[in-house]
């Protein structure tokens, strides 16, 4: 019995209860309710239960003969906000119990405004340490108890309510990960600009906690109609390209569906998500050129260590998707940056010989805090007290409010150290441009000269003690010939063709103590200029090279069909256009591979030692295998459809064959047809209607053999 005095009592009455949310998408018999990831005890019996199932299922073949990681995906079940230890766990890291406050929970002012908000973001911090933590157990799980590697590690990808810091999710994932889509139907997937600042986040956790990889859902895309099976590797390297420029160095396609019957074309699809990257995809035969441009890419991106200048703190209490996810902090062209989170900044960032540095090897030159750290908590501002008294450059905003509970007057005094007692390496309330402008610090990278250079984007990677490299992206859709200065000298450099594997030597300069390199890029292009070796002297002038059309291949072409399809055996074309164009519906809903075949007369004079001829096939859809004189030559997937094949002519006839493969969707559309009668395709879902327009298709030409000197 309670003797209740008097006044207006308010009675609250407090429990908990599942919130019913269920995993997805899953089969039936995996589907359940989700599991406390706040809770240490549940989170272990359910990972435990889950691995001992697939040991048992796969005979043993756990580890390193057997499944090496577990895959968390994106965060999708909403937030829990109760665990059955919350009050205990509350009063260990907070240092007060929380029972008093929980009227606050329920929209109640306790004590005042301002001590009310410091309660919930204490509790706010309680669940994501609690998050955290869990997911590192898993990794651990995971690594000790089941011989495995450990884990890739999505956290909440696209901007859902996630009240865990994404960084501190993927600190001990062996693979830090993101994700990013096909940009598709509106408001179905993240958004590229979303996607760009969760690779970011997944970037910087790897960068700052010491991962080597960076892993990414990819290419990704949802939309039933008009859509699937309508990719090829032309339309998806500037997606892949995106990912390689935001930080990852390891692609994971979405999705693979297998295909168990070989009748059914083109397949199964995974309800209406793709990418549809599977056997029974019209290029799969030709998907060696493009798996080995991510390949090549992706190794290059794993070596050495990401070079950037600015870390950039985004405070607490938020995530990176959350506040960058329509646009990434202002830093200048020509530098790069990491974001660094508060465990990070009070943990591992350190000042050493004049640039921040952290355990795992990343060094920066100016820490920036963004307007979300303008409430701060008192461990973090100690620490930039700290780094700032060592000499630390640090700009950005300036902390007005402490976040969560703890001493004001020991917040007033920080504050007042580090931000008004004209320490000269504080640049308080000053962008990044302004910091680096005021320590004198150049651009890693500068365009020099530029022919529609304007959107060119680097990546900057250093080997210690060794080699340095710059990723150069050229994004428009034609050619950019730029002149580049890298902010490094007394190197060679060389470019790199991910696409092919070539080597060129390349022309150079050494000014004012950079390299300036000179580029030749065709559209949607990206190349290495590796660094390594000695320059000589000032730099090196390769001399120019001619070019002048030898050929111009005109009609006609005989076209054989890939068997089938619905097409006829063969035809000749006078001229080259689109296979839509056809009178015949065979031809013009034609889906798969039809081989051109044409004789080319090479004259003695153009096969002298120094010349080249180079084979352009002008437009083509989608991808061509190309053979002369029945030798292959190369796969060619992207603009400008271009191929040296000087090696494989001889004087005289020389027979030309290009194999070309369109897309699935132009025989689906033909197979809607009113009159189609039977049909070719198969698919679980329909996907096209009779009214949908033709994807272009064969090889539209003009086909040119250019001689160059």
């Amino acid at each position: 019995m309670w003797d209740v005095p008097q006044g207006h009592w308010q009675i609250y009455r407090f429990g908990y209860s599942l919130i019913g949310k269920q995993n997805h998408p899953a089969s039936t018999e995996a589907t359940g309710l989700e599991v406390d990831k706040m809770d240490p005890d549940a989170w272990t019996r359910y990972f435990r239960h889950y691995f001992d199932l697939y040991r048992q299922a796969s005979g043993g073949l756990m580890g390193q003969r057997g499944l090496q990681y577990v895959l968390t995906d994106s965060y999708e079940a909403t937030s829990a906000t109760w665990t059955p230890q919350m009050i205990e766990q509350f009063r260990s890291r907070r240092g007060y119990d929380l029972t008093p406050w929980l009227p606050v929970l329920t929209g109640q002012i306790v004590g005042s405004v301002d001590e009310s908000e410091r309660f919930l973001w204490d509790w706010r911090k309680t669940i994501s340490e609690l998050l955290a933590e869990n997911y590192d157990l898993l990794g651990r799980i995971a690594r000790e108890e089941y011989g495995m590697k450990g884990r890739y590690s999505e956290s909440h990808e696209n901007g859902r309510l996630y009240l865990a810091d994404g960084m501190e999710v993927k600190r001990d994932a062996e693979m830090s990960m993101a994700a990013i889509w096909i940009p598709s139907i509106p408001g179905a997937g993240s958004s590229l600009p979303m996607a760009q600042a969760d690779i970011r986040e997944s970037a910087s956790a790897a960068h700052v906690y010491g991962g080597k990889l960076v892993a990414a859902e990819s290419l990704t895309c949802m939309g039933i109609m008009r859509q699937a099976w309508s990719f090829c590797p032309e339309n998806l390297k500037p997606i892949v390209d995106t990912e390689l420029y935001s930080g990852v160095n390891r692609i994971v396609v979405h999705t693979s569906v297998h295909q168990p019957a070989d009748d059914k074309f083109p397949g199964l699809g995974l309800m209406a998500f793709g990418q549809w990257f599977n056997r029974h995809e019209c290029w799969a035969g030709q998907a060696r050129a493009w798996t080995d441009y991510m390949a090549r890419s992706s190794y290059m991106m794993q070596q050495g260590q990401y070079v950037a200048d600015v870390a950039y703190y985004y405070g607490e209490d938020n995530n990176i998707t959350g506040l960058f996810g329509h646009a990434l902090p202002a830093i200048p062209d020509g530098y790069s940056f990491d974001f660094i989170n508060a465990d990070a900044l009070t943990r591992l960032l350190d000042w050493h010989q004049g640039r921040l540095t952290t355990p795992s090897g990343m060094s920066y030159r100016i820490l920036a805090l963004d307007d979300n750290a303008r409430c701060m908590s008192l461990p973090v501002l100690r620490r930039l007290a700290q780094l700032a008294r060592m000499g630390a450059v640090i700009c950005g905003t300036v902390p007005q409010a402490m976040a969560g509970r703890g001493d004001e007057e020991e917040f007033r005094q920080l504050v007042a150290q580090v931000w008004q007692s004209g320490l000269p390496n504080v640049f308080g309330g000053q962008t990044v441009a302004q910091a680096l402008a005021a320590q004198g610090i150049e651009p890693d990278f500068r365009l020099v000269t530029s022919a529609g250079g304007d959107s060119i984007r680097y990546v900057h990677r250093a080997i210690p003690d060794g080699p340095e490299f710059y990723w150069v992206n050229n994004t428009l859709s034609r050619p950019a010939r730029v002149t580049v200065s890298l902010r490094t000298q007394g190197r060679r450099p060389q470019l790199w063709h991910p696409e092919t594997g070539q080597v060129d030597e390349v022309s150079y300069a050494i000014v004012d103590g950079r390299t300036e390199v000179q580029l030749d890029l065709v559209s949607q292009d990206a190349v290495f200029v590796v660094l390594a070796g000695t320059a000589e002297g000032s730099g090196v002038s390769l001399p120019v090279k001619e070019r002048s059309t030898l050929l111009t291949i005109d009609g006609p072409w005989q076209v054989a069909f890939q068997p089938e399809r619905g097409a006829p055996q063969s035809t000749t074309l006078p001229a080259l256009a689109s296979l839509t164009e056809s009178a015949e519906p065979g031809i013009k809903y034609f889906s798969g591979t039809a081989t051109y075949t044409h004789t080319l007369t090479i004259p003695d004079s153009a096969l002298r030692p120094g010349h080249r001829l180079l084979l352009n096939l002008g437009s083509v859809g989608n991808i061509a295998e190309v053979f002369v004189g029945g030798k292959s030559v190369a796969t060619l997937w992207k603009a400008p459809f271009e191929v040296d094949i000087t090696s494989a002519l001889r004087p005289g006839d020389n027979a030309l064959e290009v194999r070309v493969t369109n897309l699935w969707p132009n025989r689906l559309i033909g197979d809607a047809q009113p009159d189609a009668g039977e049909h070719i395709t198969y698919t679980a879902i329909p996907l096209y209607t009779a009214s949908d327009p033709l994807l272009p298709s064969g090889l539209m030409g003009p086909v040119t053999l250019t001689l160059e000197k």
